[in-house]
């Protein structure tokens, strides 16, 4: 039976956590799991009633039972004061940014950004008045030296999205605590779990559902969860934009709360057996994984977080393009996709260079970001074996 409250379970573990925020089975005939509800019209029982809007719901974008259930345990999960849904990890930094910022302003954007971010600061942001200012994610306090009466925002996101910098949130909060400027964290790698933002001084938190939340590579999803002093203006920016997504999408990511934890730690397992082999591999240079001591950051992610996910990169010894396709076309295993955070392992090539324009991204050899799924490591190791072989064969 859930019949804690939110302050009620404050002491209680994060996994007893998970399982009972956001369920109210008593309120939905003893069923335990929030139901689907779709619809635009809710109707009212009086003419005073709709004039005054006095109803706990009051139009299908202003919310539902479900996406109310979804909101409020994500709530309490991060130690937010509020959370707003968006249709995907991408909509949901937009709101975040859009809710911060008006014309005339200017943002800093840390340079190892998930490159849809900068697209968006680069061409709709920059169209409305807001001028983005890329820093280098290893910046630190210093990033103080960089702020104008101009700044409003400081977005962050940690690891680096594909090269993994690990960031120094705390002091980077403090700065922009300090001069009253509105901090964003990406946080979709760590999730609350392994790293509590609000904890650590951020005002607005992203996450895109669509990854460890979902766990099935099946939904699309995003989250903003804000502090008290935030909150208000993002949900007023949320009603304005009317930016829902569907009720089966959440449904599902409810549904994949309840197991996220024993997942993100299965993921994080087999991650560090991967990428603990692949540093063991003559193939690779270099493996940027911030729970490997010998990854660029690792001092800072062992004080700050609790875990890591199954996402890292790695470098490769020098090759032709020809040998990292033979490498990744013949495998059987690992699937070639943009998304990650799934049961199903998944690989991807890339390269910063083109975009960087506050750091040089400027490995030795190619580069490839792994997702590391719920196969079994040692039918991964193979498969990627066999890719080694076909990777030294092209090379010749």
């Amino acid at each position: 039976m859930t019949k804690t409250t939110p302050e009620g379970r404050k002491t209680l573990g994060s996994r007893t956590k998970l399982v009972h925020a956001g369920r109210h089975p008593f309120e939905q005939y003893g069923f335990v799991n929030t139901p689907i509800y779709r619809g635009s019209t809710v109707l009212f029982p009086t003419y005073a009633d709709l004039i005054s809007r006095n109803a706990r719901f009051t139009y299908g974008t202003s919310g539902t039972p479900t996406t109310e259930a979804l909101e409020t345990a994500w709530t309490e999960i991060s130690g937010a004061a509020g959370t707003v849904l968006a249709p995907s990890g991408l909509a949901a930094i937009t709101l975040a940014l859009l809710t911060a910022t008006q014309a005339g302003d200017e943002i800093l954007v840390t340079d190892s950004v998930y490159r849809p971010t900068r697209n968006f600061c680069d061409t709709l942001l920059r169209r409305n008045g807001v001028s983005t200012i890329y820093y280098d994610p290893l910046i630190g306090s210093g990033i103080e030296a960089l702020l104008t009466p101009k700044t409003r925002l400081v977005f962050l996101e940690t690891p680096g999205s594909q090269s993994f910098e690990i960031q120094d949130i705390p002091a980077i909060a403090a700065v922009a605590q300090k001069h009253g400027i509105c901090t964003v964290l990406d946080n979709t790698w760590a999730t609350p779990l392994h790293f509590p933002p609000h904890r650590f001084g951020i005002d607005m938190a992203v996450e895109a559902g669509t990854k460890y939340l979902s766990g099935h590579s099946d939904l699309l999803l995003g989250l903003v969860s804000a502090n008290a002093a935030w909150y208000p203006r993002l949900r007023e920016t949320y009603d304005l934009f009317s930016m829902c997504p569907g009720p089966e999408d959440v449904f599902l990511a409810l549904r994949g709360l309840r197991s996220m934890e024993l997942r993100l730690r299965e993921a994080e397992r087999q991650g560090l057996i991967m990428a603990e082999w692949l540093a063991g591999r003559e193939e690779v240079m270099q493996v940027l994984h911030p729970a490997l001591p010998s990854c660029p950051g690792h001092a800072i992610w062992k004080r700050d977080f609790s875990g890591a996910s199954g996402l890292f990169s790695v470098v490769l010894a020098p090759c032709p393009q020809k040998a990292v396709a033979a490498l990744l076309d013949g495998l059987t295993l690992f699937g070639m996709g943009f998304s990650w955070g799934g049961y199903e392992s998944l690989v991807i090539p890339f390269d910063c260079r083109t975009y960087r324009t506050a750091t040089k991204w400027a490995p030795e050899g190619p580069a490839l970001r792994f997702s590391i799924g719920l196969e079994d490591t040692d039918d991964l190791k193979a498969d990627l074996e066999a890719g080694f072989a076909r990777l030294k064969s092209a090379c010749g």
